[in-house]
């Protein structure tokens, strides 16, 4: 039985030192966290639109006479665009005309019966109250004459508006109608856009228009609120932006708050309703960085496996204050000195020991750079 059992003892610790000689340790890459400073480079969905942009309408009804430019062309300030006809409206001025005319004489006859009037009066030949009723009835005519002189300038005013011209140099849009067709007052002719800049409108999460205002002025060699736009197509607008103005308020349902950044476009490139990306950048002064291979994420929350002294991974959670290409910015979990897996994360499970890699953090930094 002796020997039975020092047979038994010595075939396992043969055993078991065969399995751990021959069990291989995993190698994976390790990165040790530390404090940065970064220039973060955000994109945004951008509205662009032009710095004038209005409908062109009648504003008296007729029949559209003719059209004097062309859709997509530019026209000048002043320039005529369309003419309605406008022999209904000189009708109607000859008549305003005519009874301007015939209030003016009946005011100047009442004039001259008052003065009689009066003169009998003063002679004593009729009453005090034959003047009054004189008075009172040139005071009617003069009302009339004024009555009829504003019905003269709305005639001329119907008559200037059948010349429908352009407010402000631009570029005309579609026109939906033809000569001959006939309009109602407030018919849409088209539209007139000011494209010789452009306004782009996008939007900011709260907590990324804090980080903005709290580090915009700390470059003062930089201009802070200069940004660049890049086109539907991915290419980049060559005329950098500015943004100019930010909404008063934060939209609570979205948790936003709006910008306009204004761009220059000589070239008339850009056209009203187009759409594109506006990239900011901004500092980040003393934050962590996990670079975006090393995060693996469990019913939509951020983790990363952590490696303790003895090369045991343990997995951690933690937030982010910002998600971009390629890192997250780390708002609390994690914290400088922390050495996580940096990559192959999903070859690895928790409590899994490993052979660390060490990676260094500017090489870990070009990589998420590039």
């Amino acid at each position: 039985m002796i020997l039975a059992t020092a047979s038994f003892i010595a075939g396992c610790t043969l055993h078991g030192k065969d399995k751990s000689e021959t069990e291989e340790v995993s190698q994976f890459p390790v990165l040790t966290l530390q404090i940065t400073d970064t220039v973060l480079k955000s994109s945004y969905v951008a509205d662009i639109q032009a710095i004038k942009n209005i409908e062109i309408r009648s504003r008296v009804k007729g029949f559209l006479e003719k059209i004097y430019v062309d859709e997509g062309k530019p026209v000048s300030q002043g320039q005529l665009l369309f003419k309605l006809n406008d022999e209904e409206f000189k009708i109607m001025l000859t008549r305003a005309q005519a009874a301007l005319s015939n209030a003016t004489a009946a005011a100047k006859a009442t004039e001259l019966e008052v003065e009689r009037v009066k003169l009998l009066v003063d002679k004593k030949v009729i009453s005090k109250s034959e003047l009054e009723v004189a008075k009172a009835k040139l005071t009617a005519d003069n009302a009339t004459i004024e009555e009829a002189r504003t019905a003269v300038q709305s005639a001329k005013n119907h008559i200037a508006y059948t010349y429908i011209r352009a407010p402000f140099a631009g570029v005309i849009n579609r026109i939906p109608l033809k000569a001959g067709s006939l309009i109602d007052e407030g018919t849409l002719l088209t539209n007139l856009s000011d494209i010789s800049s452009m306004y782009a409108y996008f939007s900011f999460p709260e907590n990324e228009y804090l980080q903005y205002e709290r580090t915009k002025n700390t470059s003062p060699d930089k201009d802070n609120n200069e940004v660049t736009l890049v086109l539907s197509d991915g290419s980049q607008y060559k005329h950098p932006g500015k943004i100019e103005t930010i909404d008063g308020e934060i939209e609570q349902t979205t948790g936003s708050i709006d910008f306009r950044a204004r761009f220059p476009n000589p070239q008339k490139l850009l056209r009203h309703g187009a759409t594109g990306k506006i990239f900011i950048e901004h500092s980040a002064n003393n934050v962590v960085m996990v670079p975006q291979q090393s995060v693996f994420n469990i019913q939509d929350k951020n983790y990363v496996y952590i490696v303790d002294s003895s090369n045991k991974l343990h997995t951690q959670i933690f937030t982010a204050s910002n998600r971009l290409d390629k890192f997250y910015i780390v708002k609390e979990g994690l914290k400088a000195g922390d050495r996580i897996l940096y990559e192959g994360a999903q070859n690895a499970h928790d409590g899994m020991i490993i052979k660390p890699q060490q990676i260094s953090a500017d090489k870990a930094m070009l990589a998420m750079k590039n």
